[in-house]
């Protein structure tokens, strides 16, 4: 009988809702069937059985929240737990594939079975034979003070062997190349598409640059509240003019990559690269080989699978995230199904645009992840700002022509649209990299270890495929950090020893206001039970805010009541985006409320929001309110 448990779902979320259960008890399952589908802020996935075998129970409900480690599900496999010799074994709820979860002790990077019947010099045996590389393609995460050397590998063809392959030429892949090439190491970096990836190319730089466009227009539109009198008939948005300007911003930066990486001596070839091992890439039909490889090969958007979503998808009327930056037109009306980061930031674009927006979200809120003080001010501001429809508890059943149906408090609705977005998280891409043996999660996540090596000596991932952050500056970060790995265990002494702390990552939301934030959220703080003390100070009683004629929203700083080090901070504010990268500094340095009330913020900004609220955690109260 196995237990199905939830696991760790990633990117920092421990909690789901589910949307659908697709098996009934009494159902016979195979192997990576789908069970249920559970929704996120981020993402929305099918849950797949990690056995074959007849569903016993369903510990689940439609609409249920549901928490990494809890039973969702059992199944009965035909076997007996009295036959094995071994603690009985759970697994996880998978998106491909099962995770063996017991109550083993785990080492990083490597998790060892040990059998009750075991004698302890087999024990030593078995871990000495791991720790001399007498297990094939296996490790041991080592500790500074026990770094051993990287591997080897003997060439046939010399010209075509390098240090460092680098598969995947996006924002992580080019900077943590460069590093390579910098710390004396032979590299060579694989692209098969676009140098810049998601971020460059499909994401971040070309998002901001139709947001800013968006953004001049309403300004443009609304400019009368500062004197500024136009004739609004003569102003028009030139949707042709927009993507030109936008496709010429991304051209500059993707051939700047390019020039970067052979300016710092890094070999380049284009195509599809395929692992025939963990030491030999074919690409083109060539075969190159390396002592280490690097795997940053992205992700792509999720899709939903649901009735007439393909006939949706081939009439052009359901799109993704990359289809909805170059839509042939200015829509009048847009559904944007998903209310998580890359969802509201599409909406703001549109609707400032002159469509109107309907977001459909399932959770009760949108912007989940956010401190709930955020996301409320975020829902309000959207709201109040015209052209949003925000449509919360919503699950989406159904595409039919140019409308989406869907149900909500029990009572089916239909919306027609010109468009419609699903904004439904992404997926990790491993094609060409399954056959070698890489340990992954239930997301298809490879998972890896603080310095970004996974479970095979000598290779590497980083970026979108680990699941850890699916943020740009994570990426080009774990870069670094598996470049210095590399060069450290080869004997570098200009090799840094670094790793991330994913709790000091920020993170940023190009709405309108913009979001940033770092840390903990107080909502987390009140779950987890942990003291804290927290000042919120607003815009409004900001001299620079007024000047600008926006007012709207806060800066957050949360700290321990101890020692007052800086253990959150959120802000939301025209230049939150900007703003945040004092607190992260300050984070890093492990810096305390004292010391950020000492600092002299320049008069008049918006940053002495950050000084106020600063002021009042060390004092009990601001200065100017």
């Amino acid at each position: 009988m196995f237990k199905v448990k939830f696991a760790d779902i990633g990117e920092g979320l421990t909690e789901g809702t589910v949307t659908e259960i697709h098996v009934k008890k009494g159902d016979n399952v195979k192997s990576g069937d789908p069970l249920f589908n559970v929704e996120t802020d981020k993402v929305n996935s099918d849950i797949f059985a990690p056995t074959d075998g007849k569903i016993s129970k369903i510990l689940i409900s439609q609409g249920q929240e549901i928490k990494v480690g809890d039973v969702v599900i059992e199944i009965d496999d035909g076997k007996d737990l009295k036959d094995t010799k071994s603690e009985p074994i759970e697994e996880n709820a998978s998106v491909v594939g099962s995770t063996p979860v017991s109550n083993d002790l785990l080492k990083r990077g490597r998790k060892i079975q040990i059998s009750k019947n075991i004698s302890e010099n087999e024990v030593v045996n078995k871990v000495n034979s791991i720790l001399d590389g007498h297990t094939p393609n296996v490790f041991i995460n080592n500790t500074e003070n026990d770094l051993r050397p990287a591997p080897k590998y003997s060439p046939k063809i010399i010209e075509n062997h390098f240090d460092v392959i680098m598969v995947g030429a996006g924002v992580g892949g080019y900077v943590g190349a460069i590093k390579c090439s910098r710390l004396g190491l032979k590299t060579l970096i694989i692209e098969k598409q676009n140098y810049g990836g998601v971020c460059l190319n499909i994401g971040c730089i070309p998002t901001k640059t139709l947001l800013k466009s968006a953004d001049l227009y309403e300004q443009i539109i609304k400019s009368e509240k500062y004197g500024i009198k136009v004739d609004l008939k003569a102003v028009k948005a030139d949707w042709k003019a927009i993507q030109e300007r936008k496709i010429d911003v991304v051209s500059k930066l993707t051939n700047g990559v390019k020039g970067l990486l052979k300016k710092n001596n890094v070999n380049i070839v284009e195509g599809e690269a395929k692992a025939l091992d963990k030491n030999t890439i074919e690409v083109n039909k060539k075969i190159y080989t390396c002592d280490n490889l690097i795997i940053a090969t992205g992700s792509v958007p999720n899709s939903m699978n649901l009735p007439g979503a393909k006939e949706a998808i081939e009439s052009g009327f359901l799109v993704d995230s990359t289809g909805a930056l170059a839509l042939p037109k200015i829509p009048k009306k847009l559904v944007i199904i998903g209310g998580g980061v890359i969802g509201v930031e599409f909406a703001c674009v549109y609707k400032r645009l002159g469509a109107k927006v309907t977001i459909l979200q399932f959770l009760p809120t949108i912007l989940e992840m956010l401190d709930s003080d955020v996301s409320k001010e975020m829902t309000k501001e959207l709201m109040n700002r015209g052209n949003l429809e925000i449509i919360t508890g919503a699950s989406t059943k159904e595409f039919k022509g140019n409308s989406v149906i869907y149900e909500k408090d029990g009572k089916t609705f239909t919306i027609e649209a010109d468009y419609c977005l699903q904004s439904v998280g992404r997926k990790t891409v491993t094609t060409g990299f399954d056959n070698i043996g890489l340990n992954k999660n239930e997301r298809n996540h490879i998972i890896i270890n603080d310095h970004c090596e996974t479970n095979i000596d000598g290779v590497y991932a980083i970026g979108d495929v680990t699941g850890k952050m699916m943020l740009a500056h994570v990426a080009s970060y774990q870069g670094l950090i598996a470049a210095n790995r590399i060069a450290k265990r080869l004997g570098n002494k200009d090799a840094e020893d670094i790793i991330m702390n994913y709790n000091k990552v920020p993170s940023c939301i190009y709405t309108h206001p913009e979001v940033a934030m770092i840390g903990k959220t107080e909502d987390q703080l009140k779950k987890e039970g942990i003291e804290y003390k927290a000042y919120k100070f607003p815009f409004a009683a900001i001299g620079k805010a007024l000047a600008d004629g926006n007012t709207t929203g806060f800066v957050k700083l949360i700290c321990e009541p101890k020692y007052k080090e800086v253990i959150g901070a959120h802000i939301i504010a025209n230049t939150a985006t900007d703003m945040i990268s004092e607190i992260t500094t300050l984070m890093e340095a492990e810096g305390t409320i004292t010391e950020l009330s000492k600092a002299i913020h320049p008069h008049p900004t918006l940053s002495e929001a950050v000084w106020e609220a600063a002021e009042a955690l060390e004092f009990g109260k601001p200065i100017n309110f």
